[in-house]
């Protein structure tokens, strides 16, 4: 299974962004936005990357893209993100409110390509399109995709967001982030109950009809070890078995309440066996039955 938290970027359309695990950041200090947008694209490598089968020209949408993936190799996130339509959901964060999404964006960073391998690009007015070799939705091969950018002044801005995403980031700035976090856990906490219960199906068809802990099913490969921690899921999971392990009950609570998550959920057996989920906001504590 991949990170719980990848479908946290499924607005972006460039690159997976959340996929919490621990780092240490480089932040740039917030100055004045387009100045340091501009450093961004003036600080790369100054020689043309290994790889690039085009020329690519000082102030091209091509080096923005060169820009962008080289700052978010190198761990400068705010740099990197202000070369995206991103730049207003993160412009207002302090060092320390981005230090809270560092984990989200290393995990991108470590599947950036040394090179990036730019292919292509496309000009038309205030338009383009780099096509670049970037890591697949498996994180492993190399695929070309196509990189949309806008002029913006006398900047290329990637687009990462599409135009009603865009809407919403220029509408909720800085808590952007946090809302889109919240929501992608929760229905993550979802589908990962409804892993629990197919796992423990699973299992009791092999095992006389008895259910099984947590750990027995990660041994087997029916669930992802992300069940036994928050760090990349951002729930706390526990399963109760029955004495004679022909029943259960599961609970997801936010592991950081308002930051991680909102929504508590329970889910529970009726009399005939069938899972039933409920969920609810309770100042994060597990459900009662």
């Amino acid at each position: 299974m991949k990170n719980q938290s990848a479908c946290f970027s499924c607005c972006l359309a460039i690159i997976v962004i959340f996929a919490f695990s621990g780092c240490s950041v480089e932040a740039s200090k917030a100055g004045n936005p387009e100045q340091v947008a501009k450093q961004a694209v003036d600080s790369p490598r100054q020689a043309a990357p290994r790889g690039a089968t085009i020329e690519i020209k000082r102030g091209s949408p091509s080096e923005t893209v060169r820009a962008f993936y080289a700052k978010l190799r190198e761990g400068k996130f705010r740099e990197a993100i202000f070369l995206t339509n991103l730049r207003p959901a993160i412009e207002g964060l302090t060092d320390g409110e981005l230090k809270e999404f560092a984990v989200d964006f290393e995990a991108v960073a470590r599947n950036v390509p040394v090179e990036i391998e730019i292919n292509g690009e496309i000009i038309t007015g205030d338009a383009a399109t780099v096509t670049a070799r970037l890591p697949g939705e498996d994180d492993e091969k190399l695929e070309l995709q196509q990189i949309r950018l806008r002029r913006e002044g006398e900047l290329w801005i990637i687009l990462s967001a599409d135009d009603e995403t865009e809407k919403r980031i220029k509408k909720e700035g800085r808590d952007y982030f946090l809302s889109l976090r919240i929501e992608t856990h929760e229905a993550e906490a979802k589908s990962m109950l409804d892993r629990i219960v197919k796992a423990q199906m699973v299992f009791s068809l092999q095992n006389r009809g008895e259910f099984a802990e947590f750990a027995k099913l990660i041994e087997q490969g029916l669930l992802p070890s992300d069940v036994t921690t928050s760090e990349s899921t951002g729930y706390n999971y526990k399963l109760n078995l029955a004495g004679d392990r022909k029943s259960y009950s599961a609970s997801a609570t936010p592991a950081v309440y308002g930051k991680s998550g909102k929504t508590s959920f329970r889910l529970d057996l009726d009399k005939e066996g069938k899972p039933k989920v409920k969920s609810e906001d309770n100042g994060g504590k597990i459900l009662a039955k």
